[in-house]
């Protein structure tokens, strides 16, 4: 090999081994030293692993052969259904027969009572032994057990358990008698002192993997509690980038779900170690079937809830991803930076709206599935009904695409002032359908966003204050313009009102004569929604301005001339 090929080679092999431990960390801990999510997960699933290595399969997972709830379908013919389940000896599948649906559950009853009756027989003594024959009746078969001097029939084998299996009567009966003798001698097994020692170490293990895998999720639990809380608290401050907030609120979704996410783990642990716990005991096994049987439907459905949470979560996350690109790529000014806010709030708060209506209605479909509810004619009566439901509320229809061009054409949005008809004030709320206004007396006005065809918008990115000054008739007109304008400077230049008022006052003179007097026109550009703020300080100034120039500002007046009549 070349030299220089072998020292590149060494190079990236360095650069692998460096690299190794770096990895290693990243999967252990996160940045700030504390244990990675991805670690407990990793954790919980060794141990389980470990645990499931220790003692054979089908003895220690439940959720395998051990407990399978499902039952086998042979046929499909509604009531008549043939179907097969498990008969069971201590909460254990034992063998499986076949029956139609409705005498099912009444066959696997009378054959597991007879079974337990000779079992506990059996079980009493170390010394107890126990026969099975079998009888031909006709083309069917008969199983007996006797356990000491009492023989009972145990079942009869059928055709349809022989289709279970696709083979003869014969060859599954004989089947049917090799697993009932493994199933008793397991049993008897089961019940001696120094298997129950071992189950009982593996118990008080399992029980010490679960406390101390608590203690972490614990630890990281509160990790994540107070990461929510430093992340709200920031993300309510307004003096920060729409884009800070935006990844802030981004990173308080990702958290709320993997705060959410350990919450589950640790249930789970208790809940699974539990449970295992009682099946590695023939006395408490029954209640490991109980546990599944019972919890079968709320487990699934709770898993349901969870991943629509998780899910509508997610697409919080992403829509806050979404905004901030938008945010970083648009680069407003300093006087569109409050827009560019405003609409990104609406947006957001809207799309929010849609995405966790969309995901509740699709997770509550994917519960009644679970739950064996046949959806298809759900499907179809619901489109029916949404047919039925567009051709009577064309209104709402039209309150939902005029919203939609409203929110895309940035017509007005969360905050802004606006008047719409002989209505007008501050925008509280706003959605596909309505939009809500507060007056200024207190008062919140609803509009479907169907009626609004004109809209005034008083704050959209900068503002106007359009100031009336009366001067006396009799009063210097050069004067007073030049003392408004020089109040109006000052104004501007105030610290106070600097960053309020963005460009210079205009004062544009002589408007028009009025019946107060003379009346001076002055416009004020300034921050959205500070117009009245900026008009009220200005009028004072000028009032006190006026009064020591002794400048008058005159009261409403009227000329009345009288002429005399000659006869």
């Amino acid at each position: 090999m070349p030299r220089h090929l072998h020292c590149h080679q060494s190079l990236v092999f360095a650069k692998i081994r460096g690299l190794i431990p770096q990895f290693l960390r990243i999967c252990l801990f996160n940045i700030n030293g504390n244990i990675s999510l991805g670690f407990l997960v990793g954790i919980f699933v060794a141990t389980f692993v470990m645990v499931i290595s220790i003692s054979p399969v089908q003895a220690q997972i439940p959720i395998l052969s051990n407990l399978k709830l499902n039952s086998t379908v042979l046929t499909q013919n509604s009531e008549n259904a043939v179907v097969s389940d498990c008969v069971r000896l201590d909460g254990r599948c034992i063998f499986k027969v076949t029956d139609q649906k409705s005498d099912l559950s009444k066959r696997i009853e009378e054959i597991e009572q007879r079974l337990h009756n000779l079992s506990y027989r059996y079980l009493q003594t170390d010394t107890t032994q126990f026969k099975i024959r079998q009888q031909a009746v006709g083309n069917l078969r008969d199983i007996y057990m006797s356990v000491g001097d009492k023989e009972v029939r145990l079942l009869t084998v059928t055709n349809w358990d022989a289709e279970l299996e696709g083979v003869s009567i014969e060859f599954r009966t004989d089947q049917i008698i090799q697993e009932l003798q493994e199933g008793l001698e397991r049993a008897k097994q089961e019940r001696k002192p120094g298997f129950l020692i071992n189950q009982g170490l593996k118990a008080a293990g399992i029980t010490v993997v679960m406390f101390l895998s608590n203690c972490i999720i614990f630890r990281k639990e509160r990790y994540f509690r107070n990461s929510k809380k430093h992340l709200s608290s920031s993300d309510s401050s307004e003096h920060q980038p729409i884009s800070t907030q935006l990844n802030r609120r981004q990173q308080w979704n990702i958290t709320e779900v993997q705060y959410r996410l350990l919450q589950v783990i640790r249930a789970a642990i208790w809940f699974g170690g539990t449970v295992f716990i009682f099946g590695l005991f023939p006395y408490t096994r029954i209640i490991q079937l109980w546990f599944f049987r019972s919890l079968n439907i709320p487990l699934q459905v709770g898993l349901v809830g969870w991943i629509t949470y998780v899910l509508i979560r997610f697409s919080y996350a992403l829509i806050s991803r979404l905004n901030s690109i938008f945010a970083e790529n648009y680069l407003p000014t300093q006087e569109a930076h409050r827009r560019l806010q405003l609409r990104l709030t609406t947006i957001s708060g809207v799309a929010r709206g849609i995405v966790t209506v969309s995901w509740i209605i699709v997770g509550v479909l994917v519960a009644l599935s679970v739950t064996g509810v046949d959806i298809g004619p759900l499907l179809a009566g619901a489109g029916i009904i949404g047919l039925g439901l567009s051709l009577a509320s064309q209104n709402l229809i039209k309150d939902a695409i005029n919203g939609f061009f409203i929110i895309l054409e940035d017509q007005y949005a969360v905050g802004d002032f606006i008047k719409v008809g002989d209505v007008g004030g501050i925008v509280e709320r706003m959605n596909l359908r309505i939009t809500q206004l507060r007056n200024s007396e207190g008062e919140l006005i609803t509009v479907p966003n169907s009626e609004i065809k004109i809209v005034r918008n008083l704050s959209s990115t900068w503002a106007r204050a359009d100031l009336n000054i009366p001067i006396s008739y009799q009063s210097d007109v050069n004067g007073a313009l030049e003392l408004i304008t020089q109040v109006a400077e000052q104004m501007s230049q105030d610290p106070i009102w600097q960053k309020t008022i963005l460009e210079s006052p205009q004062v544009l003179g002589v408007d028009h004569f009025g019946t107060q007097g003379v009346i001076i026109r002055v416009w004020f550009k300034t921050e959205p929604l500070q117009q009245w703020s900026v008009s009220r300080e200005f009028r004072r100034r000028i009032k006190i301005a006026c009064d020591e120039a002794g400048i008058p500002i005159p009261l409403p007046q009227q000329q009345v001339w009288f002429k005399e009549s000659h006869n």
